[in-house]
């Protein structure tokens, strides 16, 4: 089953992706997206992103969207990822890699540094701050990476690296979405 939604923002605004029906595959909202792409508005351009999770794609496309260098989606299910490279090929968006892989293990490997994360993992499977620790311990942030988190509304972030602050947070129905910024260590 294919699903669609709108690019809300930049060159391609008003464009459909395309998407499949997966497990824990939950796009995020038009109305969520316009509000972090306001936070992110002087974030993105000429910058380097990574969209963990990536699932429909929806974070990573509107990032290049907006004039991302470079956009990295890591998502392991194969039929999202073909998904993901159809898109890509429909927007003939160059700026855009796609790596099939599990995301923890993803982090264990060889690092490259990005501005802006986008993580928003499938709920219920505790994978936040893990993932969020490999992200920092391995050196995947520059000094002061602006880091996206979508978690469920009453999310417990104990455990998040120290040296990261929380500079916005809101929550639409069941979601919280919140932004942090990597401070030097």
């Amino acid at each position: 089953m294919k699903n669609k939604l709108r690019i809300i923002g930049g060159d391609w605004r008003s464009r459909q992706l395309n998407f499949v029906d997966a497990p824990g595959l939950r796009p995020t909202p038009a109305r969520v997206r316009e509000t972090v792409f306001n936070w992110l508005r002087y974030e993105i351009s000429g910058k380097q992103c990574l969209d963990l999770y990536s699932g429909s794609g929806a974070l990573g496309f509107e990032a290049a969207s907006r004039g991302a260098k470079l956009v990295v989606q890591v998502e392991n299910n194969i039929q999202a990822c073909r998904s993901l490279k159809d898109n890509i090929v429909a927007l003939s968006a160059t700026q855009i890699k796609t790596v099939q892989s599990d995301v923890l293990r993803y982090l264990a490997g060889d690092a490259q540094v990005f501005d802006v994360v986008f993580l928003d993992p499938p709920f219920g499977l505790s994978l936040v701050i893990q993932t969020c620790q490999l992200l920092e311990q391995n050196a995947w942030l520059a000094k002061h990476a602006k880091i996206y988190v979508e978690t469920e509304r009453h999310f417990d972030f104990f455990g998040m690296p120290e040296n990261w602050r929380l500079l916005k947070s809101k929550s639409a129905g069941e979601v919280g979405y919140h932004l942090f910024e990597r401070a030097e260590v």
